[in-house]
């Protein structure tokens, strides 16, 4: 997480209309943890991070930016799952309401 320094498994929801990624508690719970606004934000993987093992991380990383200039780290579960979700991304904060 980008405020804690630990890496929590979630449910994530990405919708477009409105362009919001959606993050739940895996065990459960059809109430949001909470959203990240895509509209405008800019996403890239990330090969490196200082304050990490290398084990945890394994070059799956990517970033997302906001428009409100608020950096989010999340690790996809493998590397073509990460050029997946980027994709996916970009395209929402482009078109995405």
């Amino acid at each position: 997480g980008h405020r804690r320094k630990n890496w929590k498994v979630r449910k994530f929801v990405l919708r477009e209309d409105p362009a919001y990624l959606h993050y739940y508690d895996p065990a459960g719970g059809e109430e949001p943890l909470g959203a990240i606004h895509l509209r405008g934000c800019v996403v890239t993987a990330v090969e490196d991070m200082p304050d990490s093992k290398k084990y945890d991380v394994d070059n799956i990383l990517f970033e997302i930016i906001t428009a409100n200039e608020v950096h989010y780290y999340l690790q996809a579960a493998s590397s073509a799952e990460r050029t997946e979700w980027i994709k996916a991304i970009q395209a929402v904060a482009r078109t995405g309401k």
